[in-house]
C-alpha cells in the first residue's frame, strides 16, 4: 500500500488555529484535515507562541497558544535551510504581506 504524503498549507494552518481556539481536540482537527493526530501535535509545536522571557504563551483555554504565521515562517525557514527553491516553499501560496 502506497503512502500519501500531504503538506499542510497556510490555509490548513489557519483552520488549525481556528479549531484549536474553539477548543477542538487535536484528534478532531486531524480527522477534519485528513492527517494523523501526531501531525497536528507537531504542527501545534511548530507554531507555538513564546513570550519575551521564553516561556510559552497560553491562550484563553489555558493551552499553549498556536500562531499559524509563526508555523508558516518556520516551515519556510526549514525549506530554505534544506535548499529548496522559493516557489517550492510557498506551500499554498502564502504571502507574508497578506497577513
Amino acid at each position: 500500500m502506497a503512502r500519501h504524503y500531504k503538506y499542510i498549507t497556510f490555509s490548513d494552518r489557519r483552520e488549525i488555529a481556528a479549531l484549536y481556539q474553539a477548543n477542538a481536540r487535536p484528534a478532531d482537527i486531524a480527522g477534519r484535515l485528513g492527517v494523523t493526530t501526531a501531525t497536528i501535535y507537531r504542527e501545534l509545536k511548530r507554531g507555538e507562541t513564546v513570550g519575551e522571557d521564553g516561556a510559552p504563551v497560553l491562550d484563553r483555554n489555558r493551552r499553549r497558544a498556536y500562531n499559524p504565521v509563526i508555523a508558516q515562517q518556520t516551515v519556510q525557514a526549514n525549506f530554505r535551510r534544506r535548499g529548496r527553491t522559493p516557489t517550492d516553499s510557498l506551500q499554498g501560496g502564502f504571502d507574508g504581506d497578506a497577513v
